[in-house]
């Protein structure tokens, strides 16, 4: 089996997010960058199937900028065998994505593709359902567990009641929830082994897809400040403001 996995570059989930002065977006310009928190438990599920043998090899693919390349090394680091950049400035929303990792899927002809449920810069959690369906393959969602068996996979996904087990044919997208593994921590001896694998950088453009954003960002605004607390002197002063909260807004 033949295993893609897709990984992003986002701001550190660890660094307070600033909108930038003229509210265009997000700041990331001297900014911790890393790769995506439920993506490393996608690479981390790709490296463990190949380690139980079920896997010949792991490629993980990142679409971005150059720098992008820094989080593909830390998948190589990981484990992976090598590396795909698609280089695109500037933003790519997840249909993009969708559409270029589909090229990517035509080139590579893996039998699984891995990727994180969702990107903490956006939280859209569209890319692996659009991908799905632009490949027309089957696809399980918010993986928290993952087992390869004869017939293909058996994911385990939570859901309202509990977990829910389904089997799913091969080839498939299975998107990472974080409960599906606890990713390894990367040494420098990992790091320095893996600029020794391959990294390949092809331009976005190469695929002949139509990536170009297609939302426009009116602006991006930061949250509302909360309101400082008062500090109330017994258990009565708490109920008569609860009263006289609850009131004015039955009033």
């Amino acid at each position: 089996m033949k295993i893609l996995v897709a990984i992003k570059r986002v701001v550190d989930h660890n660094v307070r997010i600033r909108v930038k002065a003229d509210g265009s977006g997000v700041e990331t310009d001297n900014v911790r960058m890393s790769m995506n928190p439920f993506c490393r438990h996608a690479v981390e599920a790709a490296v463990e199937l190949a380690e139980r043998g079920h896997a010949t090899e792991v490629v993980a693919v990142s679409i971005g900028p150059q720098k992008a390349d820094d989080v593909l090394l830390s998948a190589l680091a990981m484990g992976a065998d090598r590396g795909l950049l698609v280089l695109a400035e500037g933003r790519v929303e997840p249909l993009g994505v969708a559409k270029l990792l589909a090229k990517v899927v035509e080139d590579e002809k893996p039998d699984l593709v891995l990727l994180g449920k969702q990107a903490v810069d956006d939280d859209a959690n569209q890319t692996g359902q659009m991908l799905a369906g632009l490949l027309d393959w089957p696809q399980a969602t918010f993986a928290s567990g993952l087992a390869v068996r004869a017939d293909g996979l058996e994911v385990t996904r939570e859901v309202d009641f509990g977990r829910a087990t389904y089997a799913v044919g091969l080839p498939a997208i299975v998107t990472a929830d974080l409960r599906l593994n606890t990713p390894r921590n990367v040494a420098l001896p990992m790091v320095m082994k893996a600029k020794k694998k391959p990294l390949e950088v092809r331009p976005a453009e190469s695929y002949g897809v139509d990536f170009a954003p297609r939302i426009t960002v009116e602006t991006v605004a930061p949250p509302p400040q909360r309101q400082q607390g008062e500090i109330l002197g017994s258990v009565d002063a708490l109920v008569d403001v609860i009263a006289g909260r609850v009131a004015a807004m039955e009033a």
